[in-house]
């Protein structure tokens, strides 16, 4: 579950769920996720995204995604995030003895 480990619900504001009605009210209950091909997805919208993570509740960083999308969006973020946490294991490069001076 996407909850499971969060604290994430206890910080959502005490009017959320008047949030979410109002924000699906603006979007028309679709989904406004937007293509690379330029094409709108066309599903309806369930779940209101944090356009740019964190604690802005603000209407303009709000919008209406489908599942899918809300999905695949927080799942590149947290890929994203991870990354930024993970330690470089590399080992330093070297020359071959024969070519060294």
């Amino acid at each position: 579950m996407a909850w499971a480990g969060s604290n994430r619900r206890q910080r959502l504001p005490k009017d959320w769920p008047a949030i979410v009605r109002r924000i699906k009210r603006r979007d028309g209950y679709r989904c406004t996720s937007v293509f690379e091909t330029a094409g709108r997805c066309t599903q309806r919208g369930t779940d209101v995204d944090h356009i740019i993570p964190g604690d802005d509740h603000s209407d303009d960083n709000l919008r209406l995604l489908c599942r899918w999308c809300h999905a695949k969006k927080s799942a590149r973020e947290g890929g994203q995030a991870a990354a930024l946490k993970r330690v470089s294991e590399r080992r330093p490069t070297t020359t071959h003895p024969a070519l060294e001076d």
